[in-house]
């Protein structure tokens, strides 16, 4: 979901060193313009559908025994799969890397991952050799682990994300069990469900803001006709929510219709205003293969829901999605020191926020100005922001946006596994104290090292 503040802050970009996050514009727009250039990422998966849902992942521990190195640790290659259980109350910090990949981008940054998580971790190694990551641990603390909203923000507005989330977490992944069964099917930890980062890395003292509310609201979902309802929500609107019909083309929903949006103004995506000369247009054009090489663009000019380029005795006609996806794909790639731009309230998340927009021309620039960041269904998240602040509680506000609906007590999970990333090439894994184990041996209190390839390889 598009949110203020969340997007996967625990993978980061580094060239050597790891830099901390934070719920601030700077992290923001460095960890969106990674994502749309990561395999598989874009602008769109960023705007899913309801029907939409988590890849499913199986990690096994191998039937095959494991050999013992002197460490204790099993041999290399002795599985294609393992199970580290973290110390009796402790955690895992955790840091990836991915596979080198070739890139056009100026002072490109190798992606990492990086975080702290408080459960089982289940590492498997997948055909391509890559390593995938997933986390078990108690529903409760899936919910302490999401990364949302800033956690300074008002109590009634963190209480309304938490009973949003553990909803959304709950009717994604099909839950219909009772109180303390496992949840078997997975969920990402992505903007593709919910941003899920553990603990947080570094330790952040205002995090206890957001776990006070998860615990405050224990249990508490929202129900349509006995079943919980799919609270999906975004960072911020161009004035009003959508039905979820006509962005996501599912079957209606009473609890998501259109709802006029006026508290979410403290927004840095409110109202947005982007320039983008047409020397560097043409460079981003060219790079998305929507304009020929050798000819520089002269003019641009909006007609309909499309933009009409000249230049060169050339004329192109590019539909403004097509546009918002290369301009937000590739000036961050080609000019890093001017895209996203600052806005008046910080750095725009995106170069292109949202498809709410309005394209002009003047002094050789495209200058496109808009609305909102989000696919724009269900709860506003600056929306409740404001609403908190001017008196509404938490039930309110969710009723606010959500067709009338009032928090109700519901079962839930003990376990969920949480898939937090793949594709990765190695990991180093650090036990939080003594009593970690892969499998069955103990582990100890050093650095375990795990890497893919042709095999799965353990040292430590």
């Amino acid at each position: 979901m598009l949110r203020p503040a969340s997007v996967v802050p625990m993978i980061r970009r580094s060239s050597e060193r790891d830099e901390g996050t934070n719920a601030s514009p700077a992290w923001v727009r460095a960890t969106a313009a990674l994502l749309l250039l990561l395999a598989g990422c874009n602008a769109s998966s960023r705007e899913r559908s309801l029907s939409s849902r988590p890849a499913q992942t199986s990690p096994s521990s191998s039937s095959a025994a494991p050999s013992p190195t002197s460490t204790g640790i099993p041999a290399e290659g002795a599985a294609t799969s393992l199970r580290l259980a973290p110390p009796p109350g402790g955690s895992f910090l955790v840091r990836g890397r991915y596979p080198i990949v070739p890139t056009r981008c100026r002072n490109a940054e190798r992606p990492l991952l990086e975080g702290r998580f408080p459960g089982t971790l289940h590492i498997r190694r997948s055909d391509d050799g890559t390593l995938t990551l997933t986390v078990g641990l108690p529903f409760d603390r899936y919910l302490e682990g999401i990364a949302e909203v800033p956690p300074s923000w008002p109590k009634a507005a963190l209480d309304a994300q938490a009973i949003a989330a553990r909803s959304y977490a709950l009717a994604t992944t099909g839950w219909s069990g009772d109180e303390g069964d496992s949840l078997d099917q997975p969920i990402c930890a992505t903007t593709s469900c919910q941003v899920y980062r553990g603990i947080p890395v570094p330790p952040d003292p205002s995090h206890r803001r957001w776990v006070r509310a998860v615990r405050r609201t224990d249990g508490k979902v929202l129900l349509q006709d006995g079943a919980i309802a799919t609270t999906v929500y975004f960072s911020t609107s161009n004035g009003r929510t959508y039905p979820n019909e006509e962005i996501f083309g599912s079957a209606p929903l009473p609890y998501l219709r259109s709802v006029t949006e006026r508290d979410d103004g403290a927004s840095p995506t409110s109202r947005w205003r982007v320039r983008v000369p047409f020397r560097d247009l043409t460079q981003i054009l060219r790079a998305a293969s929507l304009w020929p090489r050798g000819r520089a663009i002269a003019d641009a000019r909006p007609v309909g829901s499309a933009l009409t380029v000249r230049g060169g005795g050339t004329t192109r006609s590019i539909d403004a999605g097509d546009l918002r996806n290369a301009v937000n794909t590739w000036a961050p790639c080609l000019h890093p020191d001017r895209y996203p731009p600052e806005s008046p309230k910080g750095t725009l998340p995106l170069t292109i926020p949202s498809r709410w927009l309005r394209l002009s021309s003047t002094g050789g620039a495209l200058v496109v100005t808009g609305r909102g960041w989000g696919h724009g269904v269900g709860m506003v998240q600056w929306g409740a922001y404001g609403k908190a602040r001017r008196g509404l509680s938490a039930s309110d506000i969710l009723a606010y946006y959500y067709g009338g609906l009032r928090p109700q007590d519901h079962p839930e999970p003990g376990l969920i596994r949480v898939q937090v990333a793949s594709g990765l090439k190695t990991l180093r894994i650090l036990p939080s104290g003594p009593g970690a184990k892969i499998g069955s041996r103990p582990v100890g209190t050093g650095l375990v090292v795990i890497s893919g390839g042709d095999r799965l390889e353990v040292s430590g």
